[in-house]
């Protein structure tokens, strides 16, 4: 039988990468996202690679909509193997100035959404005594940046949720594993003016942005190599 991912945040850049990345290997495919109609598209590529996909529109930040994707994933194609969690978004701006609505949106779009999937991917895999979960975090996690300090508390808050995970989940063979993507070249780092590009780039030892292709690439490879 074909194991079952599950992303979120499927719609574009990094997610869409993995779904595709997974879609190679024929998993059944659940993915989640905002945009219904990006996801769609998401899913009509998938499917095109042979791999049985099911997308469902829903904001993983509120613990409701959760419960009902994995409920249809579930009902779909049984208990989650992978689970990768993805959906993010960012926040530029001075802190004096986010509204308590904005860090608010932040904060359960990208760290709550975690605790929600994981709570409900682990009793499945804890059936079966086996499973990976993977988060994507970002080294402003670790760093902090400027103007960003919203999303570095996100990942931050992540990265340190891995680790404890990682020891909680251990003896049921399940691998908890994040990521800490450096800068990619995704949509969500198009608003960039040329001149501002550039700057980052030049702190890159690599001289170049990362692509979510080679995000997805490592994401498979962590899932698929159990000896992490």
């Amino acid at each position: 039988m074909n194991k079952t991912v599950l992303i979120t945040g499927a719609s574009k850049g990094i997610g869409r990468a993995i779904a595709l990345e997974y879609a190679k290997r024929k998993y059944n495919i659940m993915i989640c996202a905002r945009n219904g109609a990006a996801l769609e598209n998401t899913a009509d590529e998938i499917r095109a690679l042979g791999a049985a996909c099911l997308a469902v529109t829903c904001d993983v930040g509120k613990y409701t909509d959760v419960e009902r994707l994995f409920s249809e994933a579930t009902g779909h194609f049984g208990d989650i193997d992978v689970l990768i969690n993805n959906a993010g978004i960012s926040h530029i701006g001075l802190l004096q100035d986010m509204s308590i609505e904005e860090w608010n949106n932040i904060v359960n779009t990208n760290l709550s959404s975690v605790f929600s999937c994981c709570k409900l991917a682990i009793p499945g895999m804890v059936r079966k005594q086996r499973g990976s979960i993977i988060n994507i975090s970002s080294v402003w996690g670790v760093a902090g940046a400027s103007c960003e300090a919203a999303y570095s508390a996100t990942k931050g808050g992540i990265n340190s949720f891995t680790k404890a995970l990682a020891k909680e989940l251990a003896p049921s063979g399940i691998n908890v594993n994040a990521i800490a993507c450096g800068a990619i070249y995704t949509e969500m780092n198009a608003f960039l003016s040329e001149e501002d590009r550039q700057a980052l780039t030049d702190e890159i030892p690599s001289g170049r942005f990362g692509r979510p292709e080679e995000v997805a690439e490592l994401v498979l490879d962590l899932s698929e190599n159990h000896h992490y």
